[in-house]
């Protein structure tokens, strides 16, 4: 398998994400488009955004702002603020669809219209891209590969070092086959890692609200094992300027910062600037040339999935 070649005297890449869903994280992923839900996205661009920048700039850290192209558009002033600011921007869709309920045609003509997107308002093309549902279609991989994103960050194969993701040939009554790895290099994403789930409150879907302090020892906990066990290893979050961006949570994230912060040999950088640092092996280069083997078996008869 590869490695990060970090910068000399650097032991692990640290990428404190942001995932800048506002309003379109309640149209694609919720269809909550309620004013009581536009408040909480326009919180996200107007309150929580600033903040963000504000404990970024404080220390020094540049990284990637994952952004649909709806943010882009509906709050251009601060997506520029953060570009102006020296963050990088990835892909993250249009108004935050889920790939795995659209067809092709449509996933490949969001992904078309967010870049666009880019292009108009901010004169950039990203060379990333997370799905907004940490999930794919099966034409994801192929759409991102067809786009030409040199990364993605939106699968769970690994959890602290980068990787290429491979094409399955998924089986019910047999093993699943590996087949074709990506010339895409993945930086994993984790659930763990994520402010959503634990932190945000959705009336009759999602409790959230639990203590910040336990999500604090959680994310510290993983940072030490990364940087103590595991050999260039690559730890990325994912904040939502909408949930972080509350005051106590605010407090809490500064406090992760400043742990961070303080150890040596930490490397603050952006997705573009861990891709820029990967280096294949011999197995890598491999994979990536071996058989397009893809597909789903059809489940068995009384399987339930039928």
């Amino acid at each position: 398998m590869g490695h990060l070649n970090l910068p000399e005297g650097k032991k692990i890449a640290v990428n404190l994400g942001v995932d800048f869903d506002a309003q379109s994280l309640w149209l694609g992923a919720f269809n909550m488009p309620t004013p009581a839900m536009m408040a909480r996205g326009e919180f996200g661009a107007e309150v929580g955004t600033p903040r963000l920048l504000e404990l970024y700039e404080k220390y020094g850290i540049k990284t990637t702002w994952f952004t649909p192209g709806h943010t882009i558009d509906t709050f251009p002033d601060v997506c520029k603020r953060i570009l102006d600011e020296g963050h990088e921007f990835g892909h993250h869709g249009y108004y935050h669809e889920n790939p795995t309920k659209i067809e092709r045609d449509t996933e490949e003509r969001l992904m078309q219209l967010a870049l666009d997107t880019f292009d108009k308002r901010l004169g950039i093309r990203p060379r990333g891209y997370r799905s907004p549902y940490w999930d794919y279609s099966e034409n994801t991989l192929d759409l991102i590969e067809q786009f030409g994103f040199e990364y993605d960050s939106s699968l769970m194969a690994r959890d602290l070092v980068p990787y290429r993701p491979r094409r399955w040939q998924v089986n019910w009554e047999k093993g699943n086959v590996p087949g074709k790895a990506s010339h895409v290099l993945e930086i994993p994403v984790n659930w763990y890692l994520d402010d959503f789930p634990p932190l945000a409150y959705v009336t009759g879907i999602q409790a959230g609200m639990q203590d910040s302090e336990t999500i604090l020892k959680r994310w510290r906990d993983i940072f030490d094992y990364a940087y103590e066990r595991v050999p260039n290893a690559c730890y990325a979050v994912a904040v939502h300027p909408q949930i972080i961006g509350q005051a106590h949570h605010m407090l809490f994230f500064e406090k992760l910062v400043e742990y961070i912060a303080q150890k040596d040999g930490v490397w603050f950088a952006t997705c573009s600037e861990i891709f820029d640092a990967w280096v294949d092996d011999d197995e890598d280069r491999r994979l990536m040339e071996a058989e397009d083997v893809r597909g789903v078996e059809e489940a068995p008869v009384g399987s339930g999935f039928r």
